[in-house]
């Protein structure tokens, strides 16, 4: 089933979905910067710096991701997205070694493990959302070409 100009509605569903979390990802980041900077590496540096910028990233991807009018803007949203979670993944990793280190063990390895485990997939819903990629959906069309 598609929706509009060939977009699968499944494909549609995934950008909204994704831009509205990005969306708000963003907002958090920028208005509760500091527990974003907690977790951010030692080696980064000027944290809060780069919170606020992940916050603006977050948003115009997100904002880019959804916009009608331009292809390339919605692909281009959905690589810098993509690319986005895979920098900071790195804060993740972070975030995990933090947590379980406090005395209680924090969140624990039920929520750290998955949530490292989620990120490629992330990333591919980046591209997969924004029409990069069509892995593997519609692979099976290409290769009949």
């Amino acid at each position: 089933m598609t929706r509009g100009q060939g977009v699968p509605l499944g494909q549609a569903w995934a950008r909204w979905i994704l831009s509205l979390f990005y969306f708000a990802a963003g907002v958090l980041h920028l208005i509760f910067p500091a527990p974003f900077a907690g977790i951010m590496p030692p080696w980064v540096p000027a944290p809060d710096f780069v919170v606020a910028g992940t916050g603006v990233a977050e948003i115009a991807g997100a904002i880019a991701l959804v916009q009608p009018w331009s292809a390339p803007l919605r692909k281009a949203g959905g690589i810098g997205l993509a690319l986005y979670a895979l920098c900071v993944w790195p804060a993740n990793f972070q975030h995990m070694w933090l947590d379980m280190a406090k005395a209680d063990g924090g969140a624990g390895l039920g929520y750290h493990v998955p949530r490292l485990a989620f990120q490629p997939v992330l990333i591919w819903l980046a591209l997969w959302a924004g029409q990069v990629i069509r892995w593997p959906f519609n692979d099976h069309a290409a290769k009949a070409r």
